[in-house]
């Protein structure tokens, strides 16, 4: 399998810079500030490298970008196949809407949830769920782009109630996501609980805004995600997002309305 041979790259790879730079395991996690027991499940496959460790690393060990660019390919690898062309998409957008009934948007989630959910919801182990945990934090960087997209997100309020990961996790979670919502361009909206039935019910969906051309939506289901590209399919995801925004709170109620729900968790 390509990813898992990327993977046993990248750990070689750190392996044969740590020995050259003649630094033990507990040296090497000394200077990146990390633990040697981290360094150790990396260089053992049993942990899939962060973007930050892998920085730190590659300018320790003066690799050049070599392990900045081995861990690129595994997350681009990591990807399911299926959802590859939509980060593409994703990555170039100038602004994105995104709703979702049930879960944190993928691009606001912190490392522990989106770790339970891909082992909670998604069943992932191991070598795959550590794996898909990496691609999703990679995915965010689009977010610290100098010029990063415009985001919009509603979601619904049972997000916040949902105890995914337990109450730590939660409690991190809505904190991030207050943190996120500070951000000049990412505006966030829940649809309170006493709002019953409405059209975004149905299901999550992304509205993403090229910078020349029309907008391209994603749908997300149990078995893959759909790429919309179709005028009448895209016309009909705005006016879901038009109905579903319009029943959502302004973007400073949601913050407060975020903030008592993570108290709660505490």
């Amino acid at each position: 399998m390509i990813r898992m041979a990327l993977w046993e790259l990248f750990a070689g790879e750190l392996r044969r810079l740590r020995a050259e730079a003649g630094l033990t395991q507990e040296a090497l996690g000394e200077r990146v500030s990390y633990s040697a027991s981290l360094v150790a499940a990396v260089e053992q496959c049993r942990r899939a490298p962060r973007a930050e460790f892998t920085e730190r690393c590659d300018e320790v060990l003066d690799a050049g970008g070599l392990l900045v660019r081995i861990r690129a390919a595994l997350v681009q690898e990591s990807l399911l196949p299926w959802f590859r062309e939509w980060v593409g998409i994703e990555q170039e957008a100038t602004a994105l809407r995104s709703y979702e009934p049930l879960v944190i948007p993928g691009l606001l989630q912190t490392e522990e949830y989106a770790r339970a959910l891909y082992e909670g919801a998604a069943q992932f182990i191991g070598e795959a769920l550590e794996q898909q945990v990496a691609a999703r934090l990679a995915r965010q960087a689009v977010l610290d782009q100098p010029a990063p997209p415009q985001l919009v997100a509603v979601f619904d309020h049972s997000v916040l109630t949902r105890p995914v990961g337990g109450p730590k996790v939660m409690r991190e979670q809505l904190a991030h996501l207050v943190e996120m919502g500070r951000r000049t361009r990412v505006h966030l909206h829940v649809v309170p609980e006493t709002v019953g039935a409405y059209p975004g019910l149905n299901g999550a969906f992304v509205l993403a805004t090229p910078a020349d051309g029309d907008d391209v939506g994603y749908l997300d289901n149990q078995m893959h995600g759909t790429i919309v590209e179709r005028t009448a399919d895209v016309n009909s995801l705005r006016q879901t997002w038009e109905s579903v925004r319009a029943e959502a709170m302004p973007h400073g109620a949601t913050l407060a309305a975020i903030s008592e729900a993570a108290n709660r968790w505490s």
